[in-house]
């Protein structure tokens, strides 16, 4: 599996990078991800508003938005996955860490795992489907130590 991250803040996140980095690839190689790459871009308040406003027709700032390449059924890869995008307003993920009470490297974590798993089909628009995508997004987070 190919991961990018993406730090297009002026923030310095060197260390913060290379563990989210790390995170990721151990969980594409616990889901038997091998075969396709995805994106992760770290984004200003202004950023994810546009992005925000522009697909999904709601202006404001929001913390994570997951770009799905699979969902585009025009877009046939033989044995390659290019999964998509990720988002995440930086600031938006330092101010969620403070509110919930918890580590800023969990908030990043939580979010681009969050992202991850829309790119892998989940979703929660149902009471029924956020059970089983919140369910999952604790159980990788928690594989790897980071909880609350």
């Amino acid at each position: 599996m190919h991961i990018e991250i993406f730090n297009e803040t002026e923030e310095k996140l060197t260390t913060e990078i290379e563990e989210l980095k790390q995170l990721l690839e151990h969980i594409c190689q616990d889901e038997k991800l091998d075969n396709g790459e995805f994106n992760v871009i770290l984004v200003s308040e202004e950023k994810i508003q546009t992005l925000n406003k522009k697909y999904r027709g709601i202006d404001r700032i929001t913390d994570v938005i997951s770009f799905a390449l699979e969902d585009d059924t025009t877009i046939k890869l033989d044995k390659y996955r290019m999964l998509g995008d990720i988002y995440i307003c930086l600031n938006k993920a330092k101010s969620q860490a403070i509110e919930y009470n918890h580590s800023f490297k969990r908030e990043l974590s939580f979010l681009a795992v969050h992202g991850l798993l829309h790119l892998l089909g989940y979703d929660h628009m149902t009471k029924d489907e956020e059970k089983i995508m919140f369910d999952k997004q604790e159980e990788v987070l928690s594989r790897y130590g980071i909880e609350r």
